[in-house]
């Protein structure tokens, strides 16, 4: 799954991670990448926003603090329903949005195999800021070993650069599970724009057998699950 959470509030401007939860628990995913997560920020009451979703799913965690915020912490995170056994996390040179962005990488073992589970937010002011942080990203990435899934809001639409230079690389699932319909993630109300994705790596051979999205107002996205099969 792929979420962004929008700091856990809702499209009715309300903070709520219980409904954040049990979204997630609805759909019982293994691995769940979060943006927008906030850690003892003031205009989520100081919440650390992972660390009780992580209690309310009862699955493990790992966060990224891209940014300081209102005297806390804010970026990306990861839920697995296995140990996460260690955590790599970049963060992305910028030319012109203020702010910083980066991305998380996990690694998990399931089943004797290795998971590489990455999850990133990108600019959502310029298509150069995202093809440039994407770059950075596909260079942190090179050489992984093991299986390599990457999640996220990317804010590209599918016409977008960003979007293009990662199909070099990376399968989109929602193409390859044959999603219904056209896939918009955003805003949660109306939704109008495909921005949200779970990509795999082209050389392991990982199949993505469904892809659908949840149809829900705790944020201010849809969440996007994507069901794969390591081969």
């Amino acid at each position: 799954m792929t979420y962004n959470i929008h700091v856990g509030v809702g499209m009715d401007k309300k903070l709520d991670l219980q409904r954040i939860a049990d979204v997630i628990k609805a759909e019982r995913p293994d691995l769940v990448g979060l943006q927008e997560v906030d850690r003892g920020v003031k205009r989520t009451e100081g919440k650390d926003e992972i660390a009780e979703l992580s209690k309310l799913t009862s699955m493990h965690y790992a966060f990224a603090h891209n940014l300081d915020y209102q005297g806390g912490q804010y970026g990306v995170a990861i839920l697995s329903r296995f140990p996460i056994q260690q955590v790599d996390h970049r963060k992305y040179e910028n030319r012109r949005e203020a702010e910083r962005r980066g991305m998380i990488r996990a690694e998990i073992q399931i089943a004797g195999r290795q998971i590489n589970f990455v999850t990133s937010h990108l600019d959502y002011q310029y298509r150069d800021g995202r093809l440039f942080e994407t770059e950075q990203m596909l260079n942190f990435l090179e050489g992984v070993s093991g299986a390599l899934i990457v999640v996220g809001d990317f804010n590209d639409e599918p016409s977008g650069e960003a979007y293009e230079l990662m199909l070099t690389k990376f399968y989109d699932s929602w193409l390859m599970a044959r999603g219904r319909g056209p896939g918009f993630s955003y805003p949660a109300d109306k939704p109008s724009k495909r921005i949200d994705y779970v990509f795999t790596r082209k050389s392991d051979h990982i199949h993505a057998k469904r892809a659908w999205l949840i149809s829900t107002l705790a944020s201010d996205h849809l969440p996007l699950v994507a069901d794969l099969e390591l081969r």
